[in-house]
């Protein structure tokens, strides 16, 4: 065997190898969608349209709030601890546990 000819075989099982991960990233990135797809889904069905915009806005500026709300919203749906569509109210006060407080700080000047 030449050198050429393991020089071949060498770029052959690169080559192999970078498909591989290709596909399975792709794999992956199917995943990742059919998941956030289903979310939607359960999303749509237990919370009302003003929830689901101000989530929606949420998910603009801060999407890892979001995506802890989202977890946390399909987690009650799918414990059928829900009774009720979740409304903005509810939302907010969910808003409120996670999100920390800011402090405010008064500066006097003597």
């Amino acid at each position: 065997m030449g050198e050429d000819e393991e020089l071949a075989e060498l770029r052959r099982q690169r080559m192999m190898q970078m498909q591989q991960q290709q596909m399975a990233e792709q794999e992956q990135l199917q995943r990742k969608q059919q998941m956030q797809a289903q979310i939607q889904s359960v999303l749509m069905q237990v919370m009302e349209p003003a929830a689901r915009e101000r989530l929606g806005t949420i998910k603009l500026t801060r999407p890892e709030i979001a995506a802890s709300i989202e977890q946390q919203i399909v987690a009650l749906a799918q414990s059928g601890r829900l009774r009720q569509q979740i409304t903005d109210e509810q939302l907010k006060g969910l808003l409120a546990q996670i999100v920390p407080q800011k402090k405010e700080f008064n500066i006097r000047r003597v």
